[in-house]
């Protein structure tokens, strides 16, 4: 059905490329046998990698098809759970497969995802994804452990970006990896059924972790019917024995009525207001420092001195939250932060993301931005960091 429909769009005029290019899997064989989680490298030769939507000659950036045949060549490759796209440049991703035979295939893709001429595609390799290991050890919990939603009642109505807050009792919250009798932290399933008990609960748009121990969370969702609940977890993800866990509770995300917020306020020439920081505010990295070399997927963590941390939306006094600047200038004080693949938004307080980087040279610097992702006045901002994505090893060994 989807490949009749592929069929009617009008085909696109394809970029070329050189007969010698290439892409391929890195240290992935046909016929291996693989963990159900799996990190997948990819390569390419005789062309450069970059990012969707950035039109260049020779280069393009890789696609992941999944049990899937090639799709039409004149059209750009669809985007679904059998068509992975790596439009930010990536050169590697962490899959989940089910237990059984799978195939794997890279594509490789112009700006406008549609393949090139000639096409730049590995062969198709078959893997045999083993099965699930045996359950993991769970950890104890009290028996009169529990955790609740605080205010919030099943059945109640809520506005389409809410504060969900948390608490417990019995048992104490520790952060992600510190292990502890009788401790761990919060997950909340977002209109989902529970996870198996005995491995480690997922982490995506319904399964939210809360690895530092946060007990509040600013939910969006989409108008109509949801159900929330809360799942205690240990030092690794898993569910207590027995498991901490509240009621599911039902609640209804009204239609966003007539009446607004009010705006914020705005200067004479209709610019967003800057927001007053303390002189001795700063933002800073913890990693990586200036001149780190650092894997090509890395966990980018910053940190705030002299003001709080608080999600876009939520005006406090002296609060705001972070924003990553990749490869960019510092762009302009008086309006808001773009939000885009070189200036990542941190609206909901995190202190830390784990991006992929190609190889090479690149520049960070970190700003923070109040309610309304526009920079304080004075700005807090980080000097620009440059550091190398490669492999710290082998460039270690080098010296």
């Amino acid at each position: 059905m989807a490949g009749s429909v592929f069929a009617q769009e009008r085909a696109r005029p394809r970029s070329p490329a050189p007969a010698a290019a290439k892409v391929s899997f890195v240290e992935l064989r046909d016929n291996a046998r693989v963990p159900g989680k799996l990190l997948v490298r990819f390569a390419v030769t005789g062309m450069e990698i970059a990012p969707a939507n950035t039109p260049r000659r020779n280069a393009g950036h890789h696609h992941l098809l999944i049990d899937a045949g090639l799709p039409p060549l004149g059209q750009p490759i669809p985007s679904d759970f059998n068509h992975l796209h790596f439009g930010g440049g990536q050169t590697e991703a962490e899959i989940l497969l089910s237990p059984g035979r799978h195939t794997l295939q890279l594509l490789f893709a112009d700006h406008d995802h549609v393949p090139h001429d000639p096409p730049v595609m590995s062969e198709k390799i078959t893997i045999e994804v083993e099965a699930a290991p045996d359950e993991k050890p769970r950890t104890a919990a009290a028996p009169n452990a529990r955790v609740f939603f605080v205010g919030l009642q099943d059945g109640a109505t809520i506005p389409a970006r809410s504060v969900i807050r948390f608490g417990t009792e019995n048992i104490a919250i520790v952060p992600a990896g510190t292990r502890q009798d009788n401790a761990g932290h919060h997950h909340l399933l977002v209109d989902a059924e529970l996870p198996p008990l005995d491995r480690e609960i997922p982490s995506d748009f319904n399964h939210l972790h809360f690895g530092r121990g946060q007990t509040e969370t600013e939910l969006t969702l989409p108008p109509g019917e949801h159900t929330l609940q809360l799942l205690f977890a240990d030092h690794e993800h898993v569910p207590h024995d027995p498991p901490v866990m509240s009621q599911k509770v039902r609640v209804r995300v009204e239609v966003a009525s007539a009446t607004q917020p009010q705006p914020a306020p705005r200067t004479a020439t209709g610019t967003p207001a800057r927001t007053p920081s303390p002189n001795d505010a700063a933002v800073y990295f913890i990693y990586p420092r200036n001149g780190s070399t650092i894997y090509a997927s890395s966990t980018i963590r910053f940190g705030l001195r002299n003001m709080g941390v608080a999600p876009a939306g939520i005006v406090k006094p002296n609060t705001g939250h972070h924003h990553l600047l990749i490869d960019v200038p510092t762009p302009a004080l008086d309006v808001a932060i773009p939000s885009d693949l070189n200036h990542l938004h941190f609206g909901n307080g995190q202190t830390e993301r784990k991006i992929t980087l190609p190889p090479g040279r690149h520049s960070l610097q970190l700003i923070l931005g109040d309610d309304q992702h526009v920079p304080h006045d004075p700005p807090v901002m980080s000097e620009r960091i440059e550091i190398f994505v490669g492999n710290p090893r082998k460039r270690s060994a080098r010296r």
